[in-house]
């Protein structure tokens, strides 16, 4: 029986870590490498492209990445597997997600403020700058 208050989490705010072992703990967000081995649930309200580093490409090399799109609108890119290749595009509108897979490269860029939710093994993240960035 666990001993933690029950009381509401501020996604927006907090993120929630779920551990091999199966705890789950409010933490705080972190959108870089983690050792802690476990898997964040994210949420966040971005206005501007700024807000979701449309001038970098991230990859997770440990986990496949769930980028959920509560309100609003953003369009997630994929860098291309092979050079000179174009990216690929996926938009996502209010209550939709995709999959990123394990090791792609991907960033997004926004069509409207919007309400966004992560869920992944952050461990080995990498953020690497665009070079085509404006």
């Amino acid at each position: 029986m666990t001993t933690t208050p029950i009381s509401p989490v501020d996604l927006f705010a907090s993120a929630l870590h779920i551990h091999p072992d199966g705890d789950v703990r409010v933490a705080e967000r972190r959108m870089t490498s983690s050792e802690s081995g476990a898997w964040q649930i994210a949420t966040f309200h971005v206005e501007t492209d700024a807000d979701v580093h449309a001038d970098h490409w991230e990859m997770h090399p440990e986990a496949e990445e769930a980028v959920c799109c509560l309100t609003g609108g953003v369009r997630l890119y994929f860098r291309p597997t092979m050079s000179g290749g174009a990216e690929d595009v996926v938009r996502l509108g209010a209550g939709s997600a995709v999959v990123v897979p394990r090791g792609r490269w991907h960033r997004l860029e926004l069509d409207a403020p919007s309400d966004l939710m992560s869920i992944t093994l952050r461990h080995g993240t990498r953020l690497e700058r665009r070079v085509d960035a404006n």
